[in-house]
């Protein structure tokens, strides 16, 4: 091939490469320089959308946008007009008058980085909540007779806890969205049971109350000190404290036991057998120095109310039978 040829072919590759250079470039600052709109649509609905755009032409803006208008409806521009400075099309029924506030800002030249900007990413957590479980009052009549009726309340209502998981979306910081995955309960709640009873009679030797049909009486004072034996022996719960008191009903009953008593405190008082006879520290729970679930306790026994048939009891531990409250039951009735 000859000299001139070969330069000839160099030169041909040289103009290529600029005019595509030159394209390149072309094309470069075209896309630079594209002109992106905020436009606002209106829908006859009322709901409002914010759109980014380089269409110029209402129709366009719309066709990009999948917005097909109805038979009754109308667009302000029309559709066959440029989108005006203010950056909003309206789309209303026929017989609505529009009228477009040109307080709005108009459209600026905005970079590809402001563009994606404006597409703030959607966050998913997953986010463990704990919940209340409210607790429901449970009430019991258990009076009896015309006279007149007083509430107790013998278990106090606790809530419980429930934990629930949600899936929740985030976007720009706000919650757009919250869906319950799981829920399960960590703490049962605890009924508040209350018990309605006949009220004490009051007498001219001062409060006496009749238990059992009549078979035991006792004045205010002799109930609390009840009351403050029963404790000492156990006041850790309610259950505790009725088998306490349910031993000494239960030796009324027994001809080994009877001798030191017909009625619970008579028992309580014999020698050797309770705390009362053993130390003194039954005497700082007097003057209803006691939970009143224990005063419940004693006031349930004396009217009938029974939780084993055991007439011996001691500290759980130094003897073998059924442990109740923390103490440990035997010999039955």
């Amino acid at each position: 091939m000859k000299n001139d040829d070969k330069a000839s072919i160099s030169l041909r590759k040289i103009v290529c490469i600029s005019i595509i250079l030159i394209f390149i470039l072309s094309i470069g600052v075209m896309a630079g320089n594209v002109k992106v709109r905020n436009v606002k649509i209106v829908l006859s609905s009322g709901y409002e959308m914010d759109v980014l755009t380089t269409k110029t032409s209402v129709k366009d803006i719309l066709d990009e946008n999948h917005i097909v208008l109805l038979e009754n409806e109308k667009v302000t521009p029309d559709t066959s007009k440029e989108i005006s400075d203010n950056n909003t099309i309206i789309i209303s029924d026929e017989s609505e008058e529009v009228e477009i506030s040109e307080n709005v800002e108009k459209s600026t030249d905005v970079s590809a980085d402001d563009v994606l900007n404006n597409y703030s990413k959607i966050v998913e957590k997953i986010v463990v909540e704990k919940e209340k479980i409210p607790y429901e009052t449970i009430t019991k009549n258990l009076a009896t007779g015309s006279g007149a009726k007083q509430d107790r309340v013998v278990q106090n209502g606790k809530d419980g806890i429930r934990e629930v998981t949600y899936k929740v979306k985030y976007q720009n910081g706000k919650e757009i969205e919250k869906t319950k995955i799981e829920s399960k309960v960590i703490k049962e709640p605890v009924d508040k049971i209350i018990e309605v009873r006949t009220k004490q009679v009051t007498t001219r030797g001062g409060t006496r109350t009749t238990y059992n049909g009549g078979k035991w009486t006792y004045s205010s004072s002799e109930l609390d000190l009840l009351c403050a034996i029963t404790a000492q022996e156990c006041s850790s719960s309610y259950t505790g404290a009725l088998a306490v008191i349910t031993t000494a009903c239960n030796r009324t009953k027994s001809s080994s036991w009877r001798k030191y008593g017909s009625d619970p405190l008579s028992q309580y008082q014999a020698p050797n057998q309770f705390c009362y006879s053993i130390d003194n520290h039954w005497r700082k729970r007097l003057n209803g120095n006691y939970p009143s679930y224990v005063k419940q306790a004693v006031l349930d026994a004396l009217n009938g109310k029974r939780n084993h048939n055991y007439l011996s009891f001691r500290a759980a531990g130094y003897h073998s039978g059924e442990i109740i409250g923390g103490n440990v039951y035997f010999n039955s009735l």
